[in-house]
C-alpha cells in the first residue's frame, strides 16, 4: 500500500474562536461592599415606623396608674 500524500496526513486547523473580553471591575468596589452600601443607604433613608396605637394607649395607662 502506498504511503499517503503528506498533504493529505495533516488534520486542517481550525481558526481559534475569538473569546469575548473579560469585564472589568470597578476599581476598588467590590459587589459585597456595593450591595451593603445600598443595605446601608435604605435602613438611613427609611423613616421611622409609627408606633402600634394598641402599645401607645397601653403604655400611657400604665403611667396613669404608676403616677
Amino acid at each position: 500500500m502506498p504511503a499517503p500524500e503528506p498533504q493529505e496526513a495533516f488534520m486542517p486547523v481550525p481558526e481559534p474562536t475569538p473569546r469575548p473580553a473579560r469585564p472589568t471591575p470597578v476599581a476598588g468596589v467590590s459587589m459585597r461592599d456595593l450591595l451593603a452600601s445600598c443595605a446601608a443607604a435604605e435602613a438611613v433613608s427609611t423613616p421611622p415606623r409609627l408606633p402600634d396605637p394598641e402599645t401607645v394607649t397601653r403604655a400611657a395607662a400604665r403611667h396613669r396608674r404608676a403616677a
